[in-house]
């Protein structure tokens, strides 16, 4: 008796086979990857070297197990982020051939060492089922696969054949006792093309679909007077006349002449020099200080005028939160604190990201004029930090007539609104089936965010926020706008 005769005597039919594995060679093809649309970068070539295993033989109507190991990807992690443990996950296509035909989906579980910059990826052996449902020989040919990376924004780098690629395991299937021989699909393929094999894995932001069409929640709208300027603060009864009139608010949005609660600053460009996670780029935005005076302190709020860009990827909430070192000059000396909230709803893609406005309070450390200005931008998102510094020359924003106050500014800090934590994950991951019945892998879910992005010659996409560093097979991409510069060996 055969070792696969044995083996059926473990159990009837629709176990999984233990038979003698197929001697299957190692496949070898040349490979496209093609890193996410967001990313800006242009295709790596590679080649790909494929080890499938499977039962040399079995019967009509057994369920067996197809395993693909990735003995060498088509590229490898560049030298610009180190992946972390358990954060990738492949999935891949066989096209079935002789006997079946049609496509077998597999995964991965997402499972991997530590990956260092600049060194071969080194992805978990994938896995699918595949019910015989006709005698004849079948064979198994790698294909497509994809790699999804979850963190710190979970994003996919799909990989295609370059040229006709050979089966890499054959199956005798002989007619078995006890099956029904099938009346399901017979081996045909529900669709799937061999390109777009892969496109399942891990898919992006998948659960965090649901949430608002527009983005950043508090900075829409806000007139030039700089968001100090509520709707309703035009309080009838005291406009010009009284000065420092106590608790009344004069407002009215600008220049703060009519009683001396309301100052909106003047609209500046500040050109930033901002060090990512993955190098170094320049942007310029339009940014604006204004203050409403409480008691001996000042209430802030820094408003950038526009939106920035539009989403290149669903972000999902509380994921993204900037912050700025308002500095200060004339009397008074050293930095104040201010902080934008995260951001509340899913931004979807497409959608205008809106900076958030930036509030914190100022305690005058001087007495005399004291002058505001843009000072350093700190963006964080899912772990990733983006720092953008002004040039020493800033131009001047805000100057106020100031007293000094009992704990003021003067040569240190002030104080910032709340800190916050990001931290949600999007799922990913289905497993298709084709061919003689076939059924993939377990899914499994990613999580993350990512970066910023900005254009060199216009308004803050580094901000723009931060959709963040995006981890690619292939390469690392900071949503700076067309990033194509290719970093590390391919």
């Amino acid at each position: 008796m055969s070792a696969a005769g044995v083996a059926l005597m473990l159990g009837g039919a629709g176990l999984v086979l233990a038979a003698s594995p197929a001697q299957a060679a190692e496949v070898s093809y040349a490979t496209e990857c093609v890193p996410p649309p967001i990313s800006g970068l242009p295709p790596v070539q590679g080649t790909t070297k494929v080890r499938l295993t499977a039962p040399a033989e079995a019967k009509v109507g057994d369920e067996i197990e197809v395993v693909w190991k990735t003995v060498e990807a088509a590229s490898r992690n560049p030298d610009v982020l180190d992946l972390g443990k358990d954060t990738v996950k492949p999935t891949g296509t066989i096209t079935l051939g002789g006997a079946a035909s049609g496509e077998l989906k597999l995964e991965g579980p997402r499972q991997n060492p530590p990956i260092p910059k600049n060194s071969p990826m080194l992805l978990p052996d994938m896995t699918a089922k595949l019910k015989l449902e006709k005698a004849g020989e079948i064979t198994l040919t790698p294909g497509a696969y994809a790699i999804n990376v979850s963190r710190p924004i979970s994003t996919d780098t799909k990989c295609a054949p370059k040229e006709t690629v050979q089966p890499g395991a054959t199956i005798k299937v002989t007619e078995g006792g006890s099956t029904t021989g099938g009346t399901t699909n017979g081996g045909t393929t529900t669709g799937g093309t061999t390109s777009g094999g892969a496109d399942s894995g891990g898919t992006t932001t998948g659960g965090t679909d649901a949430g608002g069409a527009t983005t950043g929640g508090t900075t829409t709208g806000g007139s030039d007077a700089g968001g100090t300027t509520d709707g309703g603060a035009t309080n009838g009864g005291t406009t010009s006349g009284g000065t420092t009139s106590g608790g009344t608010s004069t407002s009215g949005g600008s220049g703060g002449s009519g009683g001396d609660t309301d100052f909106p600053g003047k609209e500046v460009s500040v050109a930033y020099a901002c060090k990512t996670p993955i190098g170094d780029r320049n942007a310029t935005s339009p940014v604006r200080i204004s203050a409403r005076k409480n008691g001996g302190a000042y209430d802030l709020t820094v408003k950038f005028s526009k939106s920035v860009m539009d989403s290149p990827i669903d972000i999902p909430a509380e994921q993204v939160k900037p912050s700025m070192e308002v500095r200060l000059g004339g009397a008074d000396t050293g930095t104040v604190t201010v902080e934008g909230p995260l951001n509340k709803e899913v931004i979807k893609t497409g959608a205008p990201i809106e900076i958030p406005d930036l509030t914190g309070t100022y305690r005058p450390g001087a007495s005399g004029k004291s002058t505001l200005s843009p000072g350093v931008l700190t963006v964080m998102a899912a772990g990733t930090t983006t720092t953008c510094t002004p040039p020493a020359d800033v131009a001047v924003s805000l100057e106020l007539d100031t007293s000094a106050q009992p704990g003021g500014a003067s040569g240190g800090s002030g104080s910032g609104g709340a800190s916050a934590s990001g931290g949600t994950a999007t799922s990913g991951g289905t497993a298709g089936s084709g061919g003689a019945s076939a059924s993939g892998g377990g899914t499994d879910s990613g999580g993350g965010l990512a970066a910023t992005g900005a254009e060199d010659d216009g308004a803050l996409r580094a901000l723009g926020l931060v959709a963040g560093t995006a981890i690619l097979l292939g390469g690392a991409v900071f949503t700076f706008t067309p990033w194509r510069r290719l970093r590390g060996t391919r």
